[in-house]
């Protein structure tokens, strides 16, 4: 490289005197020192303005687990850049879909909270719901292994409450001001601009290796929560700790848990990845025909309430959103549901320009000091002046309150209404206008807070593995073999050794034989020394049953449904009997055949076709049945997408019915060689109700050992 003249050289060189100061800047620490790392020069990091900084790692606060301070400069400028990063679409939960609804109140909550919302029992509030799967684009795919956001925003009587939560409680980062890092880490490499929705490159597992507070995440993500079967079928939750204030003025901690009512399911990953390329709005079609059809999915509201008592004695400290609260040691209490029962008039109007934002909370409702929450609470209003490009977002019909509002608020890009008459300002002479109430307005909790200003991060924050191997080992035999297969699949399109070998050093700190596991498919030839620990994993933690799926699964195939594969000449008793069954147990079907037109019955009637069998893989559905008539049965063993259709049924553990004639399609797949009680022979009527009533298992998972999935899929761990 050829050297450079100093910025003080001859006034020939003048106009390239601004780049070279600069291009030495960016070379130079302060004081024109750089640091040594590992033995290499590293620039000291610095704000946008130029100046040093001392700590990247903590937000400004005071104490060691108090309040963020509004003069944390450079977690402002840091955040600030981050919000305003993409237009127009939101730099997370991008790709979203959502609907109306409604919140019903069971009992008040008048003891605990003052918020309208839960005074009386039978209130119904209007409510909208968001969707969201967080790394991706809008073009991306439903079935993506990520975090799926659950935003839910309530038209209260005293303004609007949003919960802005996700499918899985717990988060990647303890302080807000490492947010940046985590989506910068995990989204599109900048300099190639791939991979898209995936978490399986070097930059995401680089940052999580050198992140042991992200160790929880990990496991929640690299578990089947990643992969929900639907919206309407996974949990939901406010990840944070807020309070709950009665009109006492006294407070209890609350955390916020959305239960569905149709149970827990999700998807095998061969079988994602298959749903991908045969329908990447899966998860948007089901909810759009399930409210179609008037089969409206409801949640339960939740809540772990609790006092400082309890937070003081509790293992963890309940303000680390990397942590939870087990429910066998704070049981949740049910005190609402929530039910979506129309979808938007126009997705952009609604579901595309609705403005989530964690500080919107009614009087009795109230923020803890979790550092991530604080952090959300003033990213957020950025986010959604940079997304809708203006202040008056709140004009928006899907963002406004529907309870009477008023202020003095004007003028501004997008202004659809302005105060009225002379007055706009506050105290005025002239007895106009809105003025505050401190009887009715919101009011924070009075809590003492007391520390040193300075970044800290608490001590009760440091045990980083002892959560993660509870969740774990909570999980049942099939669910640890899909995280082993799920981490091996995602650090074997790692191309460093290194953050490979990290990530396993972690691993060795939650589960042994999991990290042996993972290295053994990874080719290590020894294992690494398990990662240093600030606190040791604790080994006396219980497993929680409700950390597993399949622990809380539905027990019936309410709201699921079953792909009927059929021919010319189909058994019209065995469909009729089988459509009557599903109908009695709420659930749906669709009609596969060799053209879409549809097929004739053995009784001569016509049955139109849902999907032809090119397009209407097994992937698509909770469990199938094979009607083929003998005459149609020799074709039909020919076409290599009826192969898939059965192969992949089987390989993905599902419940197959099958008449007489569908034999040779089965000794066609090998599955004849391993009946199971998951392959069930319909000879009538009484078999096809028989066999439904089965189904709300859902799964087979003692098939799955014993079954070689294809190449799309990591192997089992």
């Amino acid at each position: 490289m050829a050297k450079k003249t100093p910025p003080s050289a001859s006034a020939t060189n003048s106009a390239n005197t601004l780049a070279q100061v600069h291009d030495q800047t960016m070379k130079r620490g302060e004081g024109g020192e750089l640091h040594q790392i590992a033995g290499r020069d590293i620039p000291v990091m610095t704000t946008a303005q130029g100046g040093a900084i001392a700590d990247d790692q903590n937000t400004l606060r005071v104490g060691s687990r108090g309040p963020l301070l509004v003069d944390d400069f450079h977690f402002r400028e840091k955040i600030f850049h981050f919000d305003h990063e993409r237009i127009p679409e939101r730099v997370v939960h991008a790709r979203g879909y959502g609907a109306h609804g409604y919140f019903e109140t069971y009992e008040s909550l008048a003891a605990y909270t003052k918020a309208d919302i839960f005074q009386r029992a039978g209130e119904k509030t209007a409510a909208f719901v968001r969707f969201s799967t967080v790394a991706g684009s809008k073009g991306s795919f439903d079935l993506a292994r990520d975090v799926r956001g659950f935003a839910v925003k309530f038209y209260t009587k005293e303004g609007n409450w949003d919960i802005v939560g996700n499918n899985i409680p717990v988060f990647f980062i303890q302080d807000a001001i490492k947010f940046p890092d985590i989506i910068h880490a995990v989204k599109p490499e900048p300099d190639r601009a791939f991979p898209q929705a995936q978490s399986a490159h070097d930059n995401f597992w680089d940052f999580i290796s050198l992140t042991p507070e992200s160790m929880h995440m990990i496991m929640w993500v690299m578990s089947d929560r990643a992969i929900p079967r639907s919206f309407r079928f996974m949990e939901g939750f406010g990840v944070h700790t807020f309070r709950m204030v009665n009109a006492r003025d006294e407070s209890t901690f609350v955390k916020f848990h959305w239960k569905p009512k149709l149970g827990l399911q999700s998807v095998a990953w061969n079988e994602a990845v298959k749903i991908n390329g045969a329908d990447p709005d899966f998860h948007r079609r089901d909810l759009w025909e399930a409210i179609k059809s008037g089969n409206f999915p409801e949640w339960e509201l939740c809540l772990q309430l609790f006092d400082q008592d309890f937070a003081d004695k509790f293992d963890f400290d309940v303000l680390d959103p990397t942590k939870i609260i087990p429910e066998e040691i704070l049981p949740v209490q049910p005190v609402g549901r929530l039910v979506l029962d129309r979808m938007p008039d126009n997705f952009f109007a609604e579901t595309e320009q609705v403005a989530f934002m964690t500080q919107n909370v009614p009087p009795g409702i109230d923020f803890s000091n979790d550092p991530l929450l604080q952090g959300r609470n003033f990213s957020y209003l950025d986010t959604q002046i940079k997304r809708l490009g203006s202040t008056n977002f709140t004009h928006l019909p899907i963002n406004a309150p529907k309870c009477p509002f008023h202020h003095f608020q004007q003028d501004g890009h997008m202004a659809m209404r302005n105060p009225e008459g002379r007055v706009n300002y506050q105290p005025n002479s002239w007895g106009e206008g809105p003025r505050e109430s401190p009887t009715q307005g919101f009011r924070h909790f009075p809590s003492e807070e007391q520390g040193q200003k300075a970044r800290l991060r608490a001590e009760s924050f440091a045990d980083h593995y002892s959560q993660a191997r509870q969740f774990y080992i909570s999980q049942t035999l099939p669910e640890q073999r899909h995280i082993a297969s799920a981490l091996t699949f995602e650090l074997s399109k790692v191309k460093t050794p290194v953050i490979r070998e990290r990530m396993v050093a972690h691993l060795l700190n939650i589960d042994e034989t999991l990290a042996k596991t993972v290295g053994a498919k990874l080719g290590f030839k020894t294992m690494p020394k398990p990662a240093d620990a600030a606190v040791p994993t604790r080994q006396d933690l219980d497993p929680s049953a409700a950390l597993s799926i399949v622990e809380r699964g539905p027990r019936r195939f309410e709201g699921r449904k079953l792909g009927i594969l059929a021919t010319d000449g189909v058994d019209a008793v065995l469909l009729k009997a089988l459509t009557a069954a599903l109908a009695a147990e709420k659930a749906t079907f669709e009609i596969i055949a060799p053209k879409v037109a549809g097929v004739t019955a053995s009784d001569g009637q016509w049955v139109t076709a849902d999907q032809m069998i090119d397009g209407g893989p097994s992937v698509l559905y909770d469990a199938v049945v094979l009607l083929p008539s003998a005459d149609a049965i020799d074709d039909l063993v020919q076409e290599a997408t009826a192969r898939d259709f059965v192969a992949d049924a089987f390989s993905h553990c599902k419940f197959i019915g099958y008449g007489d004639a569908a034999m040779p399609l089965l000794e066609k797949t090998g599955i004849d060689q391993n009946l199971d009680e998951g392959v069930v022979n319909i000879k009538g009527a009484e078999d096809a109700q028989t066999f439904i009533g089965k189904l709300g298992k859902l799964r087979i998972w003692a098939r799955e050992p014993s079954v070689k999935l294809s190449k799309a899929s990591p192997p089992a761990g």
